[in-house]
């Protein structure tokens, strides 16, 4: 589900872009030591974003650059970035992608997604014991989160309203005068990410008769305008919540991610369904 947060390239300088990547590829050189080579796959946009804010708003002092040469870069050296926050997001994507591996288990019975959950089954509790209030958020969201799609429940703030729950308590890092408009950031966002992902998936969802709450209003003819409309006002309140947060380092990087990459994807599903190449044409 994770995977809209990312950046729009083609609209950020190259000094910028140049620093987001130098981001990722810390998360991804923590992800690795914190918890072992095969937790590389971990790797979310979604967490790189929430890096770099919480490094931007905090002003991590202890802030260190290297460049190292690794498996995807062997014939180059990539400037990495590491700050604490960078690892608080990597031991975050363990939790979600541990519980999502298992979610998929349950779900349809997949070895594959059962067997990469074993393989870090041992760090995952080690981590969650580190962070009791987000693994309990976590494992709240799995619990409702299946009673929604038991239900059918179409309701569009029952799925996603427990997404947004799970990422405001991840976004707050300590408990702060900025906690009220993270916690925000996170409810909203979470909503979105959500909301995107049942617009991406939603005729592929009805052939398989999986449950999707934007189902009821698929075939409608302004679907995808009104689907826009409710992303708007997720990622307007988003939106608002950062411009409180005291940003100045990164801020165009985030502002990019928020104004601009959250929205790539809807952009490629509804041109693809327009040039009927999409989902739509076989329902």
């Amino acid at each position: 589900m994770f995977g809209y947060v990312m950046v729009n390239k083609l609209e950020l300088k190259v000094k910028d872009f140049e620093t987001y990547q130098a981001f990722y590829c810390g998360l991804c050189e923590r992800l690795k030591k914190r918890h072992g080579l095969s937790s590389g796959f971990l790797l979310t946009y979604d967490m790189t974003f929430l890096a770099i804010l919480l490094s931007s708003l905090y002003e991590e002092e202890e802030k260190k650059e290297e460049w190292h040469r690794c498996i995807m870069h062997p014939t180059e050296k990539k400037r990495v970035i590491y700050t604490e926050f960078i690892d608080y997001a990597s031991d975050m994507d363990l939790l979600l992608c541990y519980h999502n591996l298992m979610d998929d288990w349950i779900d349809e019975h997949d070895y594959k997604k059962l067997l990469l959950a074993r393989s870090f089954e041992k760090r995952y509790h080690e981590v969650a014991s580190m962070y009791p209030r987000q693994r309990k958020a976590i494992k709240k969201y799995i619990n409702h989160l299946h009673r929604c799609e038991e239900e059918n429940n179409q309701n569009l703030d029952c799925a996603s309203g427990l997404t947004g729950k799970l990422l405001a308590e991840i976004f707050v890092y300590r408990n702060d005068i900025w906690e009220q408009n993270l916690r925000q950031m996170g409810f909203f966002l979470g909503k979105f990410i959500y909301l995107m992902d049942a617009y991406e998936d939603v005729f592929e969802d009805k052939k398989k008769n999986n449950y999707n709450p934007f189902l009821s209003m698929a075939e409608e003819a302004d679907f995808d305008e009104r689907c826009l409309s409710i992303l708007n006002l997720m990622m307007a309140d988003c939106c608002q919540a950062f411009e409180r947060l005291p940003i100045v380092e990164y801020s165009d990087i985030l502002r990019n991610i928020l104004y601009s990459g959250v929205w790539m994807k809807f952009a490629q599903i509804r041109k693809t369904r327009k040039e009927g190449t999409g989902e739509r044409k076989d329902v």
